[in-house]
């Protein structure tokens, strides 16, 4: 694949995206090149269009596909698996979503309750518990939003982000957010 200066750039910055969310820079290129590919690539594809080693490349669609974010297909004849990201961009934010959520929310989440449950009786002080209680209280809740929000249907998804901050105009009490 010949690469235009504007898929460079897009690559290089998803890289430095990927480095800032704890992700190696390499394998967030490699899925930014399959984000943008028209069609499945094969490893060695992948390793001459971003002149990356091939056992980067290896290593890189293992922890993509973990991740879900990238897919291993097979053609007629070709013993080589091809990769594609996922194409569905709503399907793309929501699997990086629930990703982190199950490696960084949820893990956080039941720490806090663990912590809070520790506090009863350990001696912490009340003003603290209290503290934490309301920290645990309302990363439930926002974990809840989530929930409901990813269960509903994709339509009614896009209409709540199209709505944005006027959502609050439908409930009682609430005021427009412009």
């Amino acid at each position: 694949m010949n690469l235009t200066p504007a898929m460079q750039n897009f690559i290089l910055h998803w890289g430095e995206m990927g480095a800032k969310w704890g992700v190696n820079r390499s394998v967030a290129q490699i899925h930014a090149l399959l984000h943008i590919s028209p069609d499945p690539m094969t490893a060695e594809e992948i390793c001459e269009t971003l002149n990356l080693a091939r056992s980067n490349v290896s290593t890189g669609l293992k922890e993509l596909q973990g991740w879900k974010l990238v897919k291993a297909s097979r053609k007629l004849g070709d013993r080589r698996d091809h990769f594609h990201s996922i194409r569905d961009m709503y399907d793309l934010v929501n699997t990086v979503v629930e990703g982190r959520r199950e490696r960084e929310y949820v893990p956080t989440l039941t720490a806090m309750q663990e912590v809070l449950e520790e506090a009863k009786s350990d001696g912490t002080p009340e003003s603290i518990r209290a503290r934490l209680k309301e920290t645990t209280d309302v990363m439930a809740e926002f974990d809840r939003w989530y929930g409901d929000v990813s269960r509903l249907s994709r339509p009614v998804q896009k209409a709540l982000l199209k709505l944005g901050g006027r959502v609050a105009k439908l409930i009682p009490g609430g005021k427009s957010q412009g």
